[in-house]
């Protein structure tokens, strides 16, 4: 079998420093520090509302903190937002699957976006998804169009992996699936942050349950009683 990625290189750490999130006038969380280095990963816990998809948005550059910084080897996201959407992988809940289109073309599709060649074939293969690869996306079953919307993350590599709830509708077989995937992908310099509420097997990655930092005082002393919170001139 071909070799899922043929590694990455140079040096990556992800750093996050008293982030504060805070979503339609209500503070999230706040305070929050991370950092995560190439070969790591981070599982986010906490009830629903803690902020766990809030902070994996934050994290793809698809929502503003209220406060705090994002940094990617020392350097500040925000500077070059363009290349840090291109070394990232975002997958969230809704699975970005047109009805007509095949699982192989919607993989094409993708890679295109990122001016790579497209790996669809091995990406079917591994989510146990072979014998579909051309049927339309209306005709598959739920878990398999969430194979399918991970399967991205093999047809074309990128070095960040933002997992949101990932096994969502996903059996035990392609559970494990998964779980081998995203430890290749560690084994050769791959960094992974998942949002999950099932116990899923990631050897020695750190955790975080986001309802330890719930409140974010700090943005709320900040915005002050009756102000509005922008969010125009963040750092992040």
């Amino acid at each position: 079998m071909a070799p899922m990625t043929q590694g990455f290189d140079g040096p990556a750490r992800l750093d996050a420093r008293a982030l504060d999130c805070v979503r339609g006038g209500r503070a999230v969380f706040g305070g929050l520090d991370f950092g995560l280095e190439a070969g790591g990963a981070l599982l986010l816990h906490g009830p629903n509302g803690a902020g766990k998809s809030s902070l994996l948005r934050i994290l793809a550059g698809l929502l503003r903190p209220a406060a705090g910084h994002l940094m990617w080897n020392g350097a500040a996201v925000r500077d070059d937002q363009e290349a840090h959407r291109a070394r990232l992988h975002y997958v969230g809940h809704l699975d970005a699957l047109k009805p007509l289109m095949t699982p192989r073309e919607t993989l094409g599709f993708f890679a295109a976006m990122r001016g790579q060649q497209a790996r669809a074939d091995l990406a079917l293969e591994r989510l146990g998804l072979a014998g579909l690869a051309e049927t339309p996306g209306r005709y598959l079953s739920a878990g398999q169009k969430r194979r399918v919307a991970l399967a991205r993350l093999i047809a074309s590599p990128a070095r960040l992996w933002l997992l949101d709830e990932p096994t969502v509708t996903l059996d035990l077989e392609a559970t494990t699936r998964l779980e081998g995937l995203m430890a290749a992908h560690r084994a050769q310099g791959g960094m992974v942050v998942v949002a999950t509420h099932t116990g899923l097997v990631l050897d020695g990655a750190a955790r975080i349950d986001l309802s330890h930092f719930r409140g974010g005082r700090a943005r709320s002393e900040r915005a002050g009683a009756g102000e509005a919170a922008s969010f125009e001139d963040e750092t992040w």
